[in-house]
């Protein structure tokens, strides 16, 4: 057996040193963030994704080793483990692998084989599946297992019996069911129709008559078929070629030249396959169809949940949220640029002309009297009613009012509202008033608000209530983790949940860092934040560097330096000529120049750090307090609203990429619903996936292909027509 270290460089494509000081540091409890940003020179510079998935693939690899040792010592235990068997489980690659070789030895319920080996039937059966040229014909090798008492009356009958537990014989010969398995995913075809004879048109009408080899079929197709099948809509199965799949039993069962048993071993072999094999692969194939599915679709949510937790804040200005709805009208919040709230009150724009005047009305004072400068809206009912009451409302301001507003995701916000963390948040207001200050707060800070919602309801991804919980949540909790110490974080502002997912934090010592605060006033350094409770220095190591001090008089509290680098941050700026003065005031523009200067054999040296580190505190220095996210376009904020009936093919647009999923993206056009851009419209390169050109929250141009209002559905593309 290869090292894990080995088999993971190999797998991943890195220096075995390095793949094992991941796995060094991972087993000291270093996080992920941590070890990704503070440990470079240790691993070659592998991001966060890398060593998560280096992590993964460890607990897979590590999984398989223990089993393999309780497959090994069970055997053993029954007196059967050869060398030959013990090595063939240590060479095995998969857990699947294992259990083939492990499959003639568990322990099984009743089966005909089971029973016709009570009668006594065993070593008839060994006899026939040996094939000896000498073999007796079958019927007259059965006669003489012929035993009223233990219920074998016939020759026919112990045949029979023989013949069941040649087929189980068969259906656990691990190389039988590893070549099967290898046959049915590159030429069998997974097939699903309908349920009914008369079916309603559904959702699923495109799976009514579905056909796809195993090998090409992709992973929304499995994850709608599956779906179908559960309510009941679909049937969903494996379509093998019979003759195909039997030639690869026949080759590692029946022998060559044939004899007196040829005929009897071979229909047990078809019997085998029948009764035994072809059902138990094809769940195995559904089963590994399911798992990549799910795997690609947890893949695509977090790689859709990063941009739109990163998206750029609108910092610092006082905003409206709007969270619209008919009956209970809409819920109105104004939040000053530190989020706080300044006014709450609720208004009814869809109950007639005279209440959306009203609303105009009112809403107006509060712009004023509050000095609001954008209004954010829910995308959820009634927001289009409220997007076209809004842009009413910017115009009866008056031309230069600058006021803008913007369609807010708010997926989560309802579960937010009504949940014990709001309650605690804002015990004064009513649970639909919460929901529109998470709207408002969404738009000034995106990560800092969606961090308090569990990720599985934010709502970017496919087919996620299906998805395996524990998986998704541990793939999401990833994500949220990398995002929020790729920002840093306010040690003096931040809310418990967001402090929860600085690296090396958990919820309780997230509490008792606010408690201290509100006890003993705002942090003033970094080092301070030791006296906090249950932090002790192996969570600080973990936390510091991702956790921000704006108020120390040491800048380096306000940046990603992490505190063991300070003196090699110090040294820095001495070797190329700068004070802490130079850092506060930015003028470190000829910092990279004058470091290039000095030569990276003298830095590294003087410093007693490697590049790496030495790189990422050269970027601190020149922009102390930045915030990653402000690099990245700016949201796009209106004033004016289209419709669909505004529509028209050809007409070109501004657009928000909404949703990621694998046959295409959802843009917002700013006409309330949606626009699908299929995955043949996105590039005029050949793209395997969306995901390869676009990201939930980029800004791209558009043209309308096709809009259907009765079906309210609008097709995109973003290749651009031809005069």
């Amino acid at each position: 057996m290869q090292p894990i270290a080995k088999i993971l460089a190999e797998e991943l494509g890195k220096r075995e040193e390095h793949v094992q000081n991941v796995i060094d540091l991972l087993d000291e409890g270093n996080t992920v963030p941590f070890i990704a940003r503070y440990r470079k020179e240790m691993h070659g510079t592998m991001d966060d994704q890398t060593i998560r998935t280096l992590a993964d693939r460890l607990q897979y690899l590590r999984n398989l080793e223990a089993r393999r040792v309780e497959v090994k010592n069970s055997i053993e235990g029954q007196g059967k483990l050869t060398p030959e068997l013990a090595l063939s489980i240590d060479r095995a690659a998969t857990l699947a692998e294992v259990e083939d070789l492990y499959r003639p030895y568990k322990q099984k319920r009743r089966t005909r084989a089971t029973v016709a080996k009570e009668k006594g039937l065993e070593p008839l059966a060994e006899l026939l599946y040996a094939q000896d040229p000498a073999c007796p014909v079958p019927l007259t090798a059965a006669a003489k297992y012929v035993d009223p008492e233990k219920g074998v009356e016939t020759a026919e009958q112990a045949l029979a019996g023989a013949s069941d537990i040649v087929a189980e014989m068969i259906s656990d010969n691990a190389e039988v069911r590893k070549h099967l398995r290898a046959l049915f995913v590159q030429c069998a075809d997974i097939v699903s129709s309908a349920a009914k004879k008369d079916p309603e048109d559904t959702v699923y009408r495109n799976y009514y008559a579905f056909r796809s080899p195993v090998c090409r079929v992709q992973g929304h197709q499995v994850l709608a078929f599956n779906r179908g099948e559960r309510e009941e809509v679909l049937k969903v199965g494996v379509d093998m070629n019979r003759e195909a799949a039997l030639n690869v039993v026949g080759r590692y069962v029946v022998k060559r030249p044939r004899c007196n048993s040829t005929e009897f071993v071979t229909a047990a072999m078809e019997d085998a396959y029948d009764r035994l094999i072809f059902p138990s692969v094809e769940r195995e194939v559904r089963a590994m169809l399911t798992d990549s599915a799910n795997e690609g679709a947890i893949g695509q949510f977090a790689l859709n949940l990063k941009p739109l937790l990163m998206q750029p804040p609108v910092k610092g200005f006082v905003t409206m949220g709007l969270d619209p709805g008919y009956r209970m009208g809409c819920k109105v919040a104004v939040v000053d640029g530190t989020g706080k709230v300044l006014d709450t009150t609720v208004v009814y724009p869809t109950y007639g002309e005279r209440q959306k005047q009203e609303c105009i009305k009112k809403l107006s004072e509060l712009i004023k009297k509050d000095k609001v400068k954008h209004i954010a809206i829910g995308n959820g009912t009634a927001s289009r009613e409220t997007e076209q009451m809004t842009v009413e409302l910017i115009a009866s301001l008056g031309h230069g009012c600058g006021v803008s507003y913007m369609i807010v995701n708010e997926a989560g916000a309802s579960v937010y509202s009504a949940s014990p963390l709001a309650a605690k948040e804002f015990p004064e207001f009513d649970v639909n008033l919460r929901s529109a200050v998470s709207i408002a707060r969404r738009l000034q800070d995106p990560l800092a608000e969606l961090v308090k919602i569990d990720p599985k309801s934010i709502g970017v991804g496919q087919y996620q209530h299906d998805m395996p919980e524990k998986r998704l949540s541990e793939a999401l909790d990833g994500v949220v983790e990398d995002c929020v110490n790729a920002v840093g974080v306010d040690v003096n502002t931040a809310s418990a949940p967001l402090l929860a997912r600085v690296a090396g934090l958990n919820a309780g010592v997230a509490n008792n860092i606010v408690k201290y605060r509100e006890e003993n006033g705002s942090f003033t350094a970094r080092r301070q934040i030791l006296k906090v409770p249950k932090l002790g220095e192996k969570a600080f190591e973990q936390c510091a560097g991702f956790l921000r001090v704006p108020e120390s008089k040491n800048v380096l509290d306000n940046t990603a330096v992490h505190p063991e680098s300070y003196a090699a941050a110090e040294k820095l700026l001495e070797l190329c000529g700068y004070t802490e003065d130079d850092v506060k005031a930015g003028r470190l523009s000829e910092l990279r120049t004058r470091m290039k200067a000095i030569g990276e054999k003298r830095l590294t040296e003087a410093c007693n750090a490697g590049m790496p580190t030495l790189n990422d505190v050269a970027t601190e220095l020149m922009k102390p307090g930045r915030d990653p996210r402000d690099e990245l376009p700016a949201p796009v904020l209106r004033t004016d609203v289209l419709e669909i009936k505004d529509l028209k093919p050809g007409m070109e647009l501004k657009g928000t990429v909404r949703n990621v999923i694998d046959f295409g993206a959802f843009v917002d056009i700013g006409v309330h619903q949606d626009g699908l851009v299929h995955i043949s419209r996105i590039s005029d390169r050949f793209i395997r996936h969306p995901s390869e050109v676009l990201s939930v929250g980029d800004v791209v141009t558009v043209w309308v292909l096709d809009v259907d209002e009765k079906k309210n559905r609008i097709s995109l593309t973003m290749k651009k027509p031809k005069n």
